[in-house]
């Protein structure tokens, strides 16, 4: 099983930027699928997720009304498209699916079973 993260890069502040988490040997469909973050000397943070039934979708209050989690079944493939971002979204981004994950559980790393290696979004002021 292998995720792929890409997307990250260099943007100024209020710029765009749409993540992308591939995979490869399972199906995404089959899985809840979150997008966490980590900031030099912080704690990894959950950022969003969706759900694999029904495809619902949560966010972090801190990314409310900015990002958006969807999911492309056809292309096994799973988006994050971030919008208005900040200096404080800065961060190393992780995509990472389970396949039991429950609603309680969605905000805690450790109910994951499969982690992407990250990609590196840095936003500029």
């Amino acid at each position: 099983v292998q995720l792929q993260a890409s997307g990250g890069g260099l943007v100024q502040a209020g710029g765009s930027l749409r993540l992308s988490c591939a995979a490869s040997g399972l199906t995404f469909s089959s899985y809840s699928v979150a997008w966490f973050r980590q900031a030099p000397g912080k704690e990894r943070e959950f950022v969003a997720s969706i759900f694999r039934r029904g495809g619902h979708t949560y966010y972090a209050d801190s990314v409310k009304g900015r990002f958006t989690f969807s999911r492309d079944n056809a292309k096994n493939t799973v988006y994050l498209q971030m919008n208005s971002l900040k200096p404080e979204d800065t961060a190393v981004y992780y995509c990472a699916a389970d396949s039991s994950l429950i609603l309680s559980s969605i905000r805690d790393p450790v109910q994951y079973d499969y982690w992407g290696q990250g990609t590196l979004v840095t936003v500029s002021s």
